[in-house]
């Protein structure tokens, strides 16, 4: 198996207890590295951090948000990339709609209405029907007030200015992994079907027991699609 360096990168209002999981399972072989996205406003700035921290090589994994954070980073430097995971993500830019309907959230959050703004982001009804919803919905409770209001605002400026990517994904090489669950009510499956397809060498694995946070709804099952990936051969680009 290389010896790459993970560097692992979270949806929004989450910190690294969402892939503690795959810290544990995939952190006997590989050096992972945590990478938040709480600094910037734009998923460039983002990705320049991450890219001014990472290894001149590494293997990257980005789930929700870290998924387009991951993809601005093969757009702005695929030489450096030797892999690539999106979990429960998107190549496109938020529609004038999606945009407009966070402004309301953003304006809640200045304004002291944090755990309404919470309420509103958590959405179990998106998460598998077989899972502990309410210690789930526990755990992105706490992470999200770790992170706090001022980063949420951070971050959904950046949702909301994000790129086109399907372009970028059109052209990986490397080998690359679309990993999604059964139950995602933000990024269904046909969704995660279409992004596989735009990628030259990529598998996808649809996680039967599982909604829109994958890692630690089923992770076993993304554990054991993440050791395939990192144990593909590596695949010189065009």
């Amino acid at each position: 198996m290389p010896c790459e360096t993970l560097v692992m990168i979270p949806p929004m209002l989450c910190d690294a207890q969402i892939f503690e999981p795959q810290f544990r399972e995939l952190g006997q072989d590989h050096a992972i590295m945590f990478a938040p996205t709480s600094k910037g406003e734009r998923m460039e700035e983002i990705a320049s951090q991450i890219l001014s921290w990472a290894p001149s090589k590494f293997a990257v994994a980005g789930m929700g948000m870290g998924g387009m954070v991951a993809m601005e980073i093969m757009r702005r430097a695929p030489e450096r990339v030797t892999r690539i995971a999106l979990i429960s993500t998107s190549p496109q830019p938020d529609t004038p709609e999606m945009a407009s309907a966070r402004e309301p959230q953003i304006i809640a959050a200045r304004a002291g209405r944090w755990a309404d703004v919470l309420q509103h982001e958590i959405h179990s009804t998106w998460m598998s029907p077989q899972i502990d919803k309410v210690a789930l919905v526990r755990m992105l409770t706490r992470m999200g007030n770790a992170l706090g209001p001022e980063a949420y605002v951070r971050q959904a400026r950046a949702m909301q200015r994000r790129k086109d990517q399907q372009p970028v994904l059109r052209k990986i090489t490397q080998p690359a992994l679309v990993v999604c669950g059964r139950h995602d009510g933000m990024y269904p499956v046909k969704r995660h079907e279409f992004m596989a397809e735009l990628i030259p060498y990529a598998t996808l694995s649809v996680v039967e027991e599982a909604g829109y946070l994958p890692t630690v709804e089923a992770p076993e099952a993304v554990n054991a699609a993440m050791r395939e990936w990192m144990k593909a051969p590596l695949m010189l680009r065009r």
